[in-house]
């Protein structure tokens, strides 16, 4: 939102709230940026002094206010003070940073088809707030949206209305914009929820294009126009325009109901963001895309293969001679056809206990009793060795080992000496044992 300097004429303090900056000025008054003691930053608008002493003016503020009051959810800015009598009446509503759909369209161009749904959408879910708080704000239009970061907001009811009361017909007074005001409005009738559908219906034909649906000129050619000539809807992409269309039918029972717009536009919004998505590669084919992975799919094309195996009827590889790479690739077995470069193979159907292959087509996917992938299987039709269990072999191989060679050291220590006493061969007695002995 644009700001300017506060001029010599405006008030440097106002109630409670310290000004700062100039936010914009309207048929009404002047709305000033401010702040609490607190530091909290605040919207504050205060009525044109040579108002004041209007007392019109004075019941459409007091009505102003008792809306922003009656009004629940985040679709508005929350009133935070007012003062309905002071010389100069005015109140404090929360500051909404962001643009307005007006600035936001006029300096970054017309919003595409998703952008305009989603905050059509937003915008229809706060007029339903709006409306059960039996307000209707008569004056919706792209300078009273405010892009917040948090999602659009519907400011200034100036000229909010109970619903079914008619339009103000005091000569000066403004009672909308010519362009975005409904039919009724301008001829007075009583206006009802139907009136801002109408006028919601003008502000996303503007998001969608940069234009109001009917033209420029001046006051009375705009709103002779509202009245009798059908809008124009060139450049409102094709998924809004009927839509839009509809809200801008002249008869208020003909148009939708903002719930109703709610939901149809959070569908288009959905639908054309999805569609933004489909300049990518397109997804596998409706067979492949129902294995089992586990996983999203991804819909991106899978990189080229220089060399495939064939696949039998069942899925599985076929473990026979390997095509050669200066010839061409004999048919699979099991009468299937082969398929050109680039293609998949078709998976085996379910039920006979097997999955089809995995992406690459050389090995069936299994899956153990915990759910995890099962080892694969090595070229001998073995299990693989667990390098646990070799190294406790070992180290059982290597005790054992010791403690043979040691029981064999022990042994031959035990009986050496027998073998060494006498001469050896000879069976003779020493001769000192035999004097010994005698």
């Amino acid at each position: 939102m644009a700001m300017m300097r506060l001029r010599r004429e405006d008030p440097r303090v106002v109630g409670s709230f310290r000004l700062h900056r100039r936010l914009g000025a309207g048929g009404m008054g002047v709305v000033y940026l401010g702040s609490d003691k607190k530091g909290q930053r605040v919207a504050l608008k205060v009525i044109r002094p040579d108002l004041a002493e209007d007392q019109e003016f004075r019941s459409r503020f007091a009505r102003e206010v008792s809306a922003a009051r009656r009004i629940r959810g985040g679709c508005t800015a929350r009133l935070v003070a007012a003062d309905l009598e002071a010389e100069r009446p005015w109140f404090a509503t929360q500051y909404v940073p962001g643009p307005s759909l007006h600035d936001k369209v006029a300096d970054d161009g017309p919003l595409g088809a998703a952008d305009a749904a989603s905050v059509g959408a937003a915008l229809s879910e706060g007029l339903v707030a709006v409306h059960e708080a039996g307000v209707v704000h008569r004056d919706l239009k792209p300078s009273n949206i405010l892009l917040s970061p948090k999602g659009p907001r519907i400011i200034d009811f100036g000229i909010a209305w109970a619903t079914g009361a008619s339009t103000l017909t005091h000569v000066g007074t403004a009672v909308g914009s010519p362009g975005f005001l409904a039919p009724e409005q301008v001829r007075g009738a009583a206006v009802t929820p139907a009136t801002d559908v109408f006028s919601l219906g003008a502000t996303l034909a503007y998001a969608s294009t940069g234009d109001s649906p009917f033209g420029h000129g001046s006051s009375e050619v705009m709103l002779y126009r509202v009245v009798h000539e059908e809008p124009h809807l060139h450049g409102v992409p094709d998924a809004l325009a009927p839509l839009v269309r509809a809200c801008l039918a002249k008869d208020p029972e003909e148009r939708p109901s903002t719930l109703q717009l709610s939901l149809r536009l959070k569908e288009i919004a959905a639908r054309e963001a999805h569609g933004l998505a489909d300049v990518r590669p397109p997804a596998p084919r409706a067979a492949e895309a129902d294995r089992p992975t586990g996983r999203l799919t991804e819909t991106y094309p899978e990189p080229q293969r220089t060399q495939r195996r064939p696949q039998s009827s069942a899925g599985t590889p076929v473990r026979g001679n390997a095509p050669s790479r200066g010839g061409s690739s004999p048919r699979p077995t099991g009468g299937v056809p082969s398929r050109p470069n680039g293609a998949r193979p078709t998976p085996a159907p379910r039920g006979n206990g097997t999955r089809p292959g995995n992406a690459t087509g050389n090995r069936p996917v299994s899956r153990s009793g915990t759910g995890r992938p099962a080892p694969r299987p090595t070229g001998t039709g073995r299990r693989p060795a667990n390098p646990r269990l070799l190294r406790q072999r070992l180290f059982v191989f290597v005790v054992v080992t010791l403690l043979v060679a040691l029981g064999i050291a022990l042994a031959q220590g035990c009986s050496g000496p027998a073998h060494g006493m006498g001469v050896p061969g000879s069976g003779a007695v020493p001769a000192k044992s035999a004097a010994l002995r005698e």
